[in-house]
């Protein structure tokens, strides 16, 4: 094998560090492609640690916007739950034509 590698031409290894790139950035492209689909890149989610009993330590806007942020997150929750629910069906009833 070292043979092999010894017989090359100079400048090979080039290749390999574009090969390796290459597999980084479509890497990188299909995790960011699965970020995106899966909500990763909302910035209100701070507001999602707070909850009723920590309204004294937050400014009027701040409630307002964690109420607003809680009832899109819950309304997002139940979305994909159902999406996942309708899957989960139209999988058995696939499961079960078989």
């Amino acid at each position: 094998m070292s043979e092999f590698f010894n017989n090359l031409p100079d400048g090979w290894t080039i290749y390999v560090w574009m090969v390796a790139a290459a597999g980084i950035l479509i890497g990188a492209a299909f995790f960011l492609r699965w970020a995106a689909k899966n909500f990763q890149f909302d910035e209100d989610i701070k507001y999602v640690v707070f909850d009723e009993n920590d309204k004294d330590k937050m400014s009027e806007e701040d409630y307002a916007r964690y109420k607003e942020v809680m009832q899109e997150q819950q309304a997002l929750r139940k979305e994909v739950l159902q999406k996942k629910a309708e899957e989960r069906a139209e999988k058995a009833e696939k499961h079960a034509e078989r």
